[in-house]
């Protein structure tokens, strides 16, 4: 006697439904304002760590700053400090759009979108006027 298949056929692979990925998937201007606020969390940690190494520099008297300023001084070391700026500044606009949620306001869907672009612009602004104001000086 034979026995009879009762297992419902198996859909073929192109059948299958595919779950959205990054290639198809766009993430939401929140989203990426969000991880971006992640990110510029962690450069802000790791500038700390290059601050308390250049101030025990400075302590330790002109010779063992001299290289320190050498460096500061030069491209690598002046693009570090405005990457550690612009990440500063944009996770204090981010901060900030956190607190103005923390009164619950908003929320609604057409302002999230409002709030995030403001964040990005007052994060743009406070970097060209830092710039501005760096160049005056000098």
């Amino acid at each position: 006697m034979e026995r009879m298949n009762t297992e419902p056929p198996r859909p073929s692979v192109r059948e299958r439904p595919l779950s959205p990925h990054l290639q198809v998937y766009r993430l939401p201007v929140t989203a990426l304002l969000s991880i971006s606020h992640r990110i510029t969390g962690v450069l802000l940690g790791i500038g700390l760590i290059g601050l308390v190494l250049v101030l025990m520099s400075v302590v330790q008297g002109p010779s063992a700053y001299a290289p320190v300023h050498a460096f500061l001084s030069g491209i690598a070391g002046r693009s570090l400090l405005w990457i550690w700026i612009t990440a500063l500044l944009f996770h204090l606009s981010h901060g900030i759009r956190h607190l103005v949620w923390d009164t619950g306001h908003g929320f609604s869907r057409d302002s999230l979108l409002y709030y995030a672009l403001g964040e990005f612009a007052a994060a743009l602004v406070l970097v060209l006027a830092v710039a501005i104001a760096t160049l005056a000086r000098s």
